[in-house]
């Protein structure tokens, strides 16, 4: 349930984007949000997030006991809930319309390193395609410089 991106957000280039702002073009919730903060973005070219990772999140207890690890299709999942905030600032709505973005597609997932409690997830997205409301992203998530996963990621969305 997406407010129309313009009325959600005010975003302009090179701002960062807080949780409440987040929150707004998001519908996802906890244990399900995850993206922190954007830390700069570029309209309609790129996209920096983070997502802080706790060892309080409740996967944990099963993924793994003795050694957890974030699951990497939660990465995927944080990497495309970042693609979809990029999106939302591209897409045409109506005032009076509310959107939904859809996950169409992954290509190229690639992990290259676990993810641990304590670890910020930094996730960099860059616009690589857009076509009759279809996006596509190529998405890193790094910790401390060093590539986690990547994969490119597409997105759609609905109005309602």
């Amino acid at each position: 349930m997406l407010k129309s991106p313009e009325r959600a957000t005010n975003m302009t280039d090179s701002t960062a984007v807080d949780i409440h702002k987040i929150r707004e073009i998001l519908p996802h919730r906890y244990p399900f949000l995850l993206v922190d903060r954007v830390v700069d973005f570029t309209l309609g070219k790129t996209l920096t997030a983070i997502k802080n990772v706790t060892i309080n999140e409740p996967f944990f207890q099963g993924h793994f006991p003795d050694r957890p690890v974030f699951p990497g299709v939660l990465i995927l999942e944080a990497m495309a809930q970042a693609s979809a905030i990029l999106a939302s600032h591209s897409a045409e709505v109506g005032e009076d319309q509310k959107i939904i973005f859809l996950f169409a597609g992954v290509d190229r997932a690639r992990f290259k390193r676990p993810v641990e409690p304590g670890d910020q997830l930094v996730i960099d997205v860059e616009q690589t395609h857009y076509k009759a409301r279809v996006w596509k992203y190529a998405t890193r998530a790094s910790v401390d410089g060093r590539l986690a996963a990547s994969a490119e990621v597409m997105f759609t969305y609905r109005t309602y």
